[in-house]
């Protein structure tokens, strides 16, 4: 008789059974260093962010900046380079603190809130189920005004003022400005500050090599007495690093630009863009000189989320014996019908009870593809019912008959087809002996 073997325990991970919060996250953030730095899930976009700065710098570096050495009395010509390269390290820290980070994640529930009028009783009388209410929308009131927050289907939460749920990420996010593909991440609460000083930073880098390329070709035109046009011409490293930063600077600065318009009147990028406060009063507006403050000048609050905390694992159901070989809780129930909630599928029969020698007859094998069990053998119908009762499955309200070429037949099933086909065997032998009888 076929046994099955009891399943193998996995390895558990690093001497625990438990997970970090990093690994059971629902969000599709991407994490670093074992949960140290949280990206967004279009991070390969920094890369190309990192290689527009750099690529810059380094030819500005070979090409400009190293023939000017020379130029300054007094060694001033190296502080050149070396304004240039610091500059380039402090914006890719920057870069860094803005995508790297938390950028305020408002942590999901496990439940929804509890709806308002519930107050856990039952007291409503015999055949009266009580009444519900969970609504869509509350107001608030900010600095004396009236503000409205929405309910989030997907954290299972009511986001707070300013709170946004982010379709890229798949987090609420606490004053969620935008999502910037160009840093990989959510700009919010915890990393607006270090957005605006990037791009602020990246201006001045842009102005810094475009001034003194121009710097460089005036001393081509001083030292060998001709016409721009010709100075151009032997400095030609110059000339693209002039165009390049040219359009850079009307990208980043004017982003800087509009930032720092939207930090002197406290608005958000999505606030902007979606509520047009100029038509109406803006409740977080306290003064430019507030507005700053509150941006530059005030402690950027701690992370809500600890993405290095334990988690304990999930607990596997035990199994149970049957028939001297080990029969799973979730018997005839795929993986991923069990993690996906679908209901569950036995695969196709026809391949699957295939009993070589005692294969069942084409009426029962049809029999059992329709889920109708009536005309069976009485030996085939009593084992059949007996295992879809013990899994919790019903014979006529099962999934048998659908194609499923990618599944196998689980152990169980071919340790019941064995039984079934020396049943049928048995049978078939013991009614030739009586035909055999009969005739003697």
């Amino acid at each position: 008789m076929y046994t099955v073997h009891p399943p193998q325990k996995p390895n558990p991970v690093s001497g625990s059974d438990d997970l970090r919060v990093y690994q059971n996250w629902k969000g599709s953030n991407i994490f670093f260093l074992q949960g140290r730095l949280i990206f967004g899930p279009d991070v390969r976009s920094l890369g190309l962010t990192i290689f527009l700065i750099v690529a810059p710098v380094a030819v500005f570096c070979i090409f400009v900046a190293r023939k000017l050495m020379d130029d300054f009395p007094d060694h001033y010509g190296i502080s050149i380079m070396v304004v240039v390269v610091v500059f380039t390290v402090y914006d890719l820290i920057l870069l860094l603190l803005t995508s790297g980070r938390d950028p305020g994640i408002i942590p999901r529930n496990a439940h929804p809130p509890e709806p308002e009028g519930f107050d856990g009783s039952t007291d409503t009388g015999a055949g009266q189920t009580p009444q519900l209410r969970l609504p869509r929308i509350k107001e608030v009131d900010v600095n004396g005004m009236t503000v409205k927050i929405k309910y989030c289907d997907t954290c299972m939460l009511y986001r707070p003022p300013r709170c946004s749920h982010c379709s890229i990420c798949n987090n609420c996010v606490e004053r969620f400005d935008h999502h910037c593909p160009w840093v990989g991440q959510c700009i919010g609460h915890r990393n607006y500050r270090f957005f605006f000083m990037f791009v602020f930073s990246t201006t001045l880098l842009c102005i810094y090599v475009f001034a003194f390329c121009w710097v460089y070709i005036r001393r081509i035109m001083g030292s060998e007495e001709t016409i721009i046009w010709k100075a151009m011409i032997k400095t030609p490293a110059s000339i693209v690093l002039i165009v390049y930063t040219f359009i850079s600077m009307w990208f980043v600065g004017g982003l800087t630009a509009f930032h720092l318009y939207l930090i002197s009147t406290n608005q958000t990028t999505y606030e902007n863009f979606r509520y047009r406060y100029e038509r109406r009063a803006n409740p977080y507006n306290r003064g430019v000189v507030e507005n700053f403050k509150e941006i530059f000048f005030t402690s950027i609050p701690p992370s809500k989320n600890n993405f290095r905390a334990k988690v304990p694992r999930e607990p596997a159901l035990p199994t149970r014996s049957v028939g001297g070989g080990f029969m799973s809780p979730n018997m005839g129930k795929p993986a991923e019908d069990i993690e996906m909630g679908r209901k569950a599928v036995w695969g196709d029969m026809n391949s699957g009870l295939d009993l070589g020698e005692g294969q069942l007859n084409s009426t029962d094998r049809l029999n059992i593809k329709d889920g109708e069990l009536g005309e069976m053998s009485p030996e085939i119908r009593a084992n059949v019912e007996d295992t879809g009762e013990r899994a919790g499955i019903h014979p006529r309200r099962s999934s048998w008959g659908r194609k499923s070429g990618s599944w196998d037949m689980s152990p169980e099933i071919l340790a019941l087809s064995a039984r079934v086909g020396e049943s049928n065997r048995a049978t078939s032998s013991n009614n030739t002996k009586n035909e055999e009888n009969r005739h003697s």
